[in-house]
């Protein structure tokens, strides 16, 4: 392991210097597709293949779920405004209810899903979700976002993260992107969900700028570099990577909560993946949790670690 000394920002080049979007919102129509064919390179002489391989499989299952998918009801103007005026997300996902939408949703992908080439154990997993009444199905959601998912059930619980994730990506780009305001450190200005890491860009107009990724909706805002995402502290940051691996990925520590959020350098690598690279990165949260430190990003395919 090798840990970085001085964090440092690195030269913005002429001509990029602009003030950064707050937001991007995602755009569910490629969103998925492109992470699939993330995954699937990734996969290549990897350790774990098998997994990221059937991971591509749920997203490509969640790309084609879209079509024909009735559109999700957004929140009323006066709802939006009011979230606006007090700092609270529009979609606050404390606040999620299963309406029709996201039973056609969650069905249709546990239909597709049925496709997807699996190990035996996650097709064990797929069948008790499809043998599920409703109301259970509904509790599972409820458990994906509450980030309370029982030890033990974690296979069947990523099927029903999978259909959240299109749900709400849907429901966030129908939003304002200019409307959207910080609603507290380290939590999504749309969903209000935790990040599942961050990224520094090479966007034109923001190249350098840091954003966290959210690992429910999609949205990426932009964030503070040097600053603890998940203490807002200042103080004690450094950064960890594995010795021999890539350097566009690793891990920022802070000494005063003793957790670590993944920042991913896609300003390096444009082809980087808040979720995909991730998952590919694992060996870096088994290192992290030897030297002591807690996971701070939620990914619902990395539950438990």
């Amino acid at each position: 392991m090798v840990k970085v000394g001085t964090p440092k920002h690195e030269p913005v080049p002429i001509g990029d210097v602009a003030t950064p979007p707050f937001v991007r919102l995602p755009d569910p129509v490629c969103l998925f597709a492109q992470r699939a064919q993330r995954f699937r390179k990734l996969a290549e002489d990897h350790d774990l293949k098998p997994y990221l391989l059937f991971l591509a499989g749920l997203c490509d299952a969640q790309h084609r779920l879209q079509d024909g998918l009735p559109p999700p009801d957004l929140p009323e103007a006066a709802a939006l405004a009011r979230a606006r005026e007090y700092g609270m997300p529009p979609l606050d996902h404390d606040r999620f209810f299963a309406d029709p939408v996201f039973k056609s949703t969650l069905e249709r992908f546990l239909s597709l899903a049925r496709d997807i080439f699996m190990p035996e154990a996650a097709a064990s997993a797929l069948a008790l979700v499809n043998a599920a009444e409703l109301p259970n199905r509904y509790e599972m959601a409820r458990a994906v976002l509450a980030n309370t998912v029982p030890d033990g059930q974690v296979a069947e619980h990523v099927y029903v993260a999978a259909a959240l994730q299109v749900h709400f990506a849907r429901l966030a780009v129908g939003l304002d992107a200019a409307s959207l305001v910080p609603v507290g450190d380290g939590a999504c200005p749309v969903c209000g969900g935790p990040p599942a890491a961050s990224m520094v860009v090479g966007w034109l107009g923001a190249h350098g700028a840091r954003y966290c990724g959210c690992g429910l909706c999609g949205t990426l805002w932009n964030y503070v570099r040097i600053k603890c995402a998940l203490c807002s502290s200042t103080k004690g940051i450094s950064y960890k990577e594995i010795d021999g691996a890539s350097a566009s990925i690793k891990a920022e520590t802070c000494s005063i909560c003793n957790g670590y959020l993944k920042i991913l350098h896609q300003h390096q690598n444009p082809s980087l993946d808040i979720i995909a690279d991730d998952v590919a990165s694992l060996a870096l949260d088994l290192l992290m949790r030897e030297s002591g430190f807690r996971r701070g990003g939620v990914n619902p395919y990395l539950i438990g670690y």
